[in-house]
């Protein structure tokens, strides 16, 4: 099958994704800056999420950009990913509502953690068919680590929020540059 329909399917969903996420951006009732004041975990719960989408919907397009064809078993790990990044709304909204509080933030964790297992095998069940992408993949060593460092921050949530909070801000950073496995030489 062509990837195609993957591609445009997955870009409308991820585009619904981040209308989500601003809908839930409630305007303050006040003119002054201080009427800003209570909103900042909210907006900040917000940018994370729109980088964080902004990331996978560009690790995405490099991925599908790489392969000729998709498989059925590729159609449905495409879904799972999908799955888990439709829940980002949710636990963004819940993590800023909640100023960061240990549960919605290791919530927000999870869904990182899911969304970074559901890549890999998206990655792995399109690898499985194209060579091309299999060399380019590697040993995907950041996207690893990046696994290890989401159920790092679910546990330091729990301990120190804030700790945890700042682990979802480094992976982030880390995956902000575009992956140069796909990058043209």
């Amino acid at each position: 099958m062509g990837k195609g329909r993957l591609e445009a399917f997955s870009d409308g969903v991820i585009a619904i994704i981040i209308t989500i996420m601003v809908l839930e951006l409630k305007v303050p009732h006040g003119t002054s800056l201080a009427a800003l004041e209570p909103l900042w975990p909210v907006f900040f719960s917000y940018v994370l999420s729109f980088i964080y989408v902004g990331i996978y919907w560009n690790n995405h397009h490099h991925l599908v950009h790489t392969v000729s064809h998709v498989t059925g078993a590729a159609l449905w790990a495409n879904l799972h990913l999908l799955f888990w990044l439709s829940l980002l709304p949710f636990v963004t909204g819940w993590m800023g509502e909640n100023h960061f509080a240990a549960l919605p933030l290791a919530a927000y964790g999870l869904v990182l953690l899911m969304c970074s297992v559901a890549y890999f095998i998206l990655a792995s069940s399109l690898a499985s068919h194209n060579p091309a992408l299999k060399q380019a993949l590697g040993k995907d060593r950041k996207g690893k680590l990046s696994t290890l460092l989401y159920a790092a921050g679910i546990a330091l949530s729990f301990i120190q929020p804030m700790a945890g909070f700042a682990v979802y801000v480094g992976v982030a950073l880390l995956w902000f540059i575009p992956d140069r496995r796909f990058e043209p030489a």
